[in-house]
């Protein structure tokens, strides 16, 4: 939990750059009363979180669905803070999720052009150059910024550094926390990872548009 903390203190003014901001001090969360037990996973188990302090509305749950949107699309509504994967007959499989801080949240339409599995972390450059004592590489784990599963956006077949991602801060679901990336509960995302495919589309939304 060290790493963690060392970590997250190091990126809280970091104003730029993918998915590795936190807003919250550190110190004044108690990590482990946020976990019950684990899901078995490997190389790493999943930490199972407490549900109970969630706000019920983030649970992963089926919803009724009426976007223009074909059956098997990822929507993000950054307003909502909400993850839909849209499903046949008008439903969608909902998850909560953290969004970027305001005046850094991405919107657009892209596509998941790789997947990850407990995926190593490094900074962008432009990261290091506003603070370069971060670490410039982390290898999978429970202090990884990136959490248990990752989906890469990209446009046009380049990476646009924006990811949906595990968190291993749970209390950040329903916020703005990050640089523009989406968070999810780790739990939440290894079952988003196992529903979709590389290509699948994803739409961005703010202001209930996703185009810019």
């Amino acid at each position: 939990m060290m790493i963690r903390r060392l970590l997250i203190a190091a990126l809280l003014s970091v104003p730029l750059a993918a998915c590795q901001t936190a807003q919250q001090p550190v110190a004044t969360v108690d990590d482990d009363n946020w976990y019950v037990g684990s899901i078995p996973d490997q190389p790493h188990n999943i930490p199972l979180v407490d549900r109970r302090k969630m706000d019920a509305k983030y649970a992963r749950q089926t919803v009724e669905y009426k976007g223009p949107e074909k059956p098997g699309s990822i929507v993000v509504d950054i307003d909502e803070r909400m993850l839909y994967l849209v499903q046949p007959e008008g439903k969608a499989i909902r998850y909560g999720v953290g969004v970027g801080k305001q005046g850094f949240s991405w919107r657009g339409v892209a596509s998941v052009g790789r997947k990850g599995v407990w995926p190593a972390w490094s900074p962008t450059k432009t990261m290091v150059g506003i603070k370069p004592d971060l670490p410039r590489h982390m290898e999978a784990g429970l202090d990884n910024p990136l959490g248990a599963r990752a989906l890469y956006l990209h446009q046009n077949g380049a990476d646009t550094l924006f990811r949906i991602h595990g968190t291993n801060e749970p209390w950040s679901i329903g916020e703005q926390v990050s640089s523009g990336c989406v968070r999810m509960l780790n739990e939440d995302v290894a079952d988003l990872y196992e529903r979709v495919p590389v290509g699948t589309t994803v739409f961005v939304k703010r202001n209930g548009r996703y185009r810019v």
